[in-house]
């Protein structure tokens, strides 16, 4: 027996080898470049080594397959027939086997150096292995460096074997080219489902790997939905068009819409106006930055960089206007649509299922005209009144919640105060006359 427990011994020492070049080669295969890169920085210098081998896979891969290969040589050596024949004439002590002894003596070694080196040779090293991939390679770099330096001639020869192989059935070897960006999106997939990464960062991440594929044309505000202005245009009319269309610049053009001359942006008009200015178009445009519909997001994103200006106008082979871009597009490519501030908190009107409306203090008395489709006229209201003003001045008498008026078969009745100034208002449509409605849209009448 003391025989047999220095084999098994020996046995089991062979499957442990074996089970370090299975985790250094897990090890080395699982571990992430820029773990290790960020290591060897630090000054790390089995970090270097691990490096060198992970760079080196025709070097390293073979060293381990070699000590791979001898440790199961000498296991089968050291074990199989010489521990079945020492069991199986233990077994033959006993007559009601002794018959089969050989037999079960050989089931029962085989099937032990299986599950031996199963669980001891190669699961539970490469388990370790996955759990700190960096870590393993480090710490082992060293000794498989120098089995590799020792067996450099061997895994030459090796590899002229293979090519001679290779050449008779006529066969090359291709490098599988690796797509870094497919890798990148599956690690953030599975960050996100074990909770590492928010829900929205996956997409945020992906939206920018896309940006050297996504044209301009899918992010622009297209012409259609573009408001212009003439360099000549009145103070009048560009005030109006900035409060209906509510966009933060403006292309402005000299004899057609084609031919555009600069860029305004409402904050300098608004400027204009604070200083008690007029705001005209000509003085205050910059010049234009000018992409081509087909110009990538990432190559706009690069000139807005390089200029300093943050709007381009989109202009097509021909030379027409096709749209107009904004960093603020770039923007929301990447996190979603963003709100601007006078959208929340622009007045409201909405229309509630028995027909009448309520509507925001400060709601523009003429637009609302628009949206009930004419029924209030108003004519004598100047533009830029609001409901509020309107209210107020028919009322005159300080105001209660409510309060209220009819004019032109419609009651307005005071819902809600803020101190003295009137909210809310409801419009109710009194007996046996309808309001026609229409969903609100912006007034283009100037």
């Amino acid at each position: 027996m003391t025989r047999i427990a220095i084999e098994i011994f020996i046995v089991l020492l062979l499957f442990m080898a074996n089970g370090l070049f299975a985790m250094m080669e897990m090890a080395v295969v699982s571990s992430r470049k820029s773990r290790l890169k960020q290591m060897a920085e630090a000054g790390d210098a089995r970090a270097v080594i691990s490096l060198g081998l992970a760079d080196a896979p025709n070097r390293f891969l073979p060293t381990v397959q070699i000590g791979i290969t001898l440790v199961g040589l000498l296991a089968g050596a050291f074990s199989g027939i010489t521990i079945a024949e020492e069991i199986a004439a233990w077994l033959k002590t006993w007559p009601a086997i002794a018959t089969y002894a050989e037999a079960i003596a050989v089931g029962l070694v085989v099937t032990a150096l299986t599950f031996l080196s199963l669980v001891v040779g190669e699961l539970v090293p490469k388990r370790l292995a996955l759990a700190d991939p960096e870590g393993v390679a480090c710490r082992f770099a060293r000794p498989v460096e120098w089995l590799s330096r020792a067996a450099q001639p061997f895994i030459r020869l090796l590899g002229c074997a293979t090519e001679l192989i290779l050449k008779a059935f006529r066969a090359k070897a291709q490098r599988v080219k690796v797509t870094v960006e497919d890798e990148v999106k599956l690690l953030l997939r599975d960050g996100q489902a074990s909770g590492e990464f928010h829900q929205s960062e996956p997409r945020m991440v992906e939206s920018v790997l896309a940006f050297d594929r996504m044209p301009v044309r899918d992010i622009m505000t297209p012409r259609p939905k573009l408001v212009c202005l003439h360099v000549d245009e009145p103070h009048e009319r560009v005030w109006h068009k900035i409060v209906v269309s509510g966009h933060s610049s403006y292309p402005v053009y000299d004899h057609d819409r084609d031919d555009v001359v600069g860029v305004v942006a409402v904050k300098s008009i608004y400027a204009n106006v604070a200083a008690g200015a007029k705001a005209a178009v000509k003085d205050l445009m910059t010049r234009p930055l000018f992409v081509l519909p087909g110009d990538t997001v990432l190559q706009v994103l690069e000139q807005f960089k390089q200029t300093g200006i943050h709007i381009a106008l989109v202009r097509g082979q021909d030379g027409r206007l096709a749209g107009l871009v904004t960093l603020v597009d770039v923007l929301e490519t990447i996190v979603g649509e963003i709100p601007a501030l006078e959208d929340r908190h622009r007045p409201e009107a909405r229309l509630r299922p028995d027909g009448a409306w309520l509507v925001d203090g400060h709601y523009d008395l003429a637009k609302l005209a628009g949206e009930l489709n004419g029924q209030l006229r108003l004519q004598l209201i100047s533009r830029g009144t609001t409901l509020a003003q309107f209210v107020a001045r028919q009322l005159k008498s300080p105001i209660h919640e409510g309060d209220s008026i009819v004019a032109e078969s419609i009651c307005f009745e005071v819902i809600d105060l803020d101190g003295q100034s009137v909210d809310k208002v409801l419009l109710t449509p009194q007996a046996n006359h309808r309001v026609k409605t229409n969903p609100p849209e912006l007034v283009n009448a100037p």
